[in-house]
């Protein structure tokens, strides 16, 4: 409270400088010309009084000298009578209380909308020093996950599921070292909604693969992570991100996810930099560029950059309107969403066909959902829309593989 009395002050202080100018200017406007000349001219009339008293001039002289100044003092009235109105209405001292308050008022809600209450003036280094403190001593993924929602599932899986992958679990826990099956049960375990599960099972995967382990298998890792944290980027999501990144330095996903930790220990701007040149690099279909374009101009506001988001022509994925109704939504509702996106990817690839990348992403998405029957079904037919093209299937079957229903 004390800072905004101070503020208020100092505003009003600051508005009363230009408001004293402005009345000061209406009494200098009193004080025209005109009146100057007038008390001039009646001291003349005066001063031939007295010389016709003294005889110095005649009768005749002085009254022609009396009409002179008299004619001038006519036309000196005029004028100041003509300059009278400009005078009262240049500036009331009502006016320039106004206009105090006003100035005083915006300047308060200026500050309040842009700058920052309670903080002191900090320079960027200092700004800087304060982001890598936070970013150093932020909680741990248990902090994180303690306070985050239960993630919900990615399915609505029946009994028939859940006794699939509980007997998975017991197989995998039977036999620590199949690769396969830890593999399995991490991508199923998302599916459920256990994140805890899906992510220890993702570091097995990781501990048998030893240096084999793929920026994929990393990626893959911090997202679990992640979202176990409810999109917090905790400091082990950090490690899987950076291995990631040491194995494939142009990986999409580290790059977005290293973004978002920068935002969120308070460098925008390197969040605002990775992102704009990763939208850069990507193509519209890219899984990390919907997130992006719903939080890029924030950051760039946050950085205090200049920035305007650009058309994305061709972007057929979700939009950043998506992503922020889906952010506000339960999860029943946010579940229907995202089973409506794919069922419309569904049905627009079946209808008019579309790139690998786009088959690609609805394998991904089916295998995720648990519906692997379906999955396959597309893989295979995306198999025959593409078969020649070995780009185009070297996509669809690392998508297949992700999913459980490579061939």
């Amino acid at each position: 409270m004390t800072f905004w009395i101070l503020a208020l002050l100092i505003a009003l202080a600051a508005a009363g400088l230009p408001a004293l100018a402005l009345l000061r200017a209406r009494t200098a406007a009193a004080d025209a010309p005109a009146a100057f000349d007038l008390a001039v001219y009646r001291g003349q009339l005066a001063e031939v009084d007295r010389d016709l008293a003294r005889g110095v001039i005649g009768p005749e002289d002085a009254e022609r000298v009396r009409a002179e100044i008299g004619r001038r003092v006519l036309a000196a009235d005029a004028e100041r009578q003509a300059a009278a109105p400009v005078a009262a209405t240049a500036t009331t001292p009502l006016l320039a209380g106004a206009l105090v308050l006003a100035l005083a008022a915006g300047s308060l809600a200026l500050y309040n909308r842009l700058g920052a209450p309670g903080y002191p003036d900090l320079s960027l280094k200092a700004r800087i020093a304060a982001a890598d403190t936070l970013r150093q001593s932020r909680p741990g993924q248990a902090e994180a996950e303690a306070q985050a929602p239960a993630a919900p599932p990615l399915a609505n899986p029946g009994p028939d599921y859940l006794a699939l992958v509980q007997k998975l679990r017991d197989t995998v826990a039977a036999r620590p070292d199949d690769l396969e099956g830890h593999s399995l049960l991490a991508r199923h375990e998302v599916a459920t909604g256990n994140m805890t599960a899906a992510y220890a099972a993702q570091k097995r995967v990781i501990e048998l693969k030893g240096d084999n382990a793929t920026a994929q298998d990393y990626t893959t890792l911090a997202d679990m992570l992640i979202l176990a944290a409810g999109g917090y980027v905790s400091p082990e999501a950090e490690r899987a991100l950076d291995a990631a990144l040491a194995r494939e330095p142009a990986n999409g996903i580290a790059r977005y996810y290293t973004g978002l930790m920068m935002a969120q220990t308070g460098r925008p701007d390197i969040a605002f930099r990775i992102w704009n040149q990763l939208l850069s690099q990507s193509r519209p279909d890219a899984p990390w560029v919907a997130p992006i374009r719903g939080q890029i101009e924030e950051a760039a506001a946050r950085a205090g950059v200049d920035y305007e988001l650009p058309p994305l022509p061709g972007d057929r994925g979700p939009t950043a309107a998506d992503v922020q109704a889906a952010a506000g939504m339960n999860a029943g509702d946010r579940q229907e969403m995202i089973r409506g996106m794919v069922e419309g990817l569904a049905a627009r690839l079946a209808e008019e066909g579309g790139p690998p990348a786009e088959w690609a992403k609805l394998i991904n998405a089916l295998g995720v959902l648990g519906e692997t029957d379906r999955a396959r079904a597309i893989a295979a037919e995306a198999r025959t829309a593409f078969n020649g093209d070995a780009a185009a299937l070297e996509q669809i079957e690392a998508a297949a593989r992700a999913a459980g229903v490579a061939e």
